[in-house]
């Protein structure tokens, strides 16, 4: 019961806290009073519900979330053994550490750049950019989730001789599961944002080649139309989706503290 009004409350303060962005863009549209230049929150919900209906909107943002979805579980997938490899051997952290130091400070418009001109203006390319980026943030995620855990809780385990795959489900991932949320969180945010970038500046669809077309014919109704639409599935995937998924693996901190 007390769960529920919580969790309404939670998304009464969610729905206020987004209407009161809105307002502050009515506000920031009626001080421009140029349409050119920052037109109206209905002005663009008009131009998604053409787009929409056209089946342009839908087209882009396919293309776009697939090249999401493909390159964050690249990046998870790589940067979870990496982190975990790193925080569990101080050697393998001695010798790939500042790899993974120099992979977080590159540029992402570098690495996407250097991709295209190495393999081309392909989707390898474009995917390769996007999870090379990623992967060292995770990476430098779980390792310090690695370094954050309860060492006693895994000498306990070794003491009864727990098998690799048990320890594995009940001793380490517990642990880890914050990380792995904080690191899910980010990536997403993070992702989605250097696809609009690759696309931006070498594929024929998606959300960000329309930004760069509307871009090019001075039509700022549209950029935001295209911007907002895919911000909405995000927030959808944060709220319903990653929120839903952290607080049920995590249940058990809650229930013990």
């Amino acid at each position: 019961m007390g769960n529920t009004a919580t969790d309404r409350l939670s998304g009464l303060t969610i729905l206020i806290s987004l209407a009161g962005l809105v307002l502050v863009w009515i506000c920031a549209a009626w001080l421009t009073s140029d349409p050119s230049v920052l037109p109206t929150p209905w002005a663009v919900l008009q131009i998604m519900v053409r787009e929409a209906a056209s089946g342009d909107l839908w087209l882009h943002i396919s293309a776009t979330l697939s090249r999401v979805i493909l390159a964050f579980a690249i990046a998870m997938g790589l940067g979870l053994a990496l982190g975990v490899a790193l925080g569990r051997s101080p050697a393998a952290n001695r010798w790939l550490g500042p790899w993974v130091v120099v992979f977080l400070n590159i540029p992402a418009l570098v690495v996407i750049v250097l991709c295209y001109l190495w393999i081309g203006l392909n989707e390898v390319a474009a995917i390769t950019a996007v999870a090379v980026n990623k992967t060292a943030m995770v990476a430098v995620t779980i390792r310090e989730g690695v370094w954050a855990m309860d060492r006693a809780i895994s000498d306990m385990a070794r003491s009864y001789r727990m098998t690799a795959v048990a320890r594995l489900r009940h001793i380490i991932l517990p642990q880890l599961w914050p990380y792995i949320a904080s690191s899910t969180r980010n990536g997403l945010a993070i992702i989605w944002k250097i696809v609009l970038v690759v696309e931006f500046l070498g594929r024929g669809n998606g959300v960000g080649f329309q930004i760069h077309l509307y871009f090019q014919l001075f039509e700022t109704g549209y950029v935001l139309a295209y911007a907002l639409s895919f911000v909405a599935i995000m927030l959808l995937i944060e709220y319903m989706l990653v929120q839903t998924w952290e607080a049920r693996v995590t249940r058990w901190r809650r229930v013990g503290g």
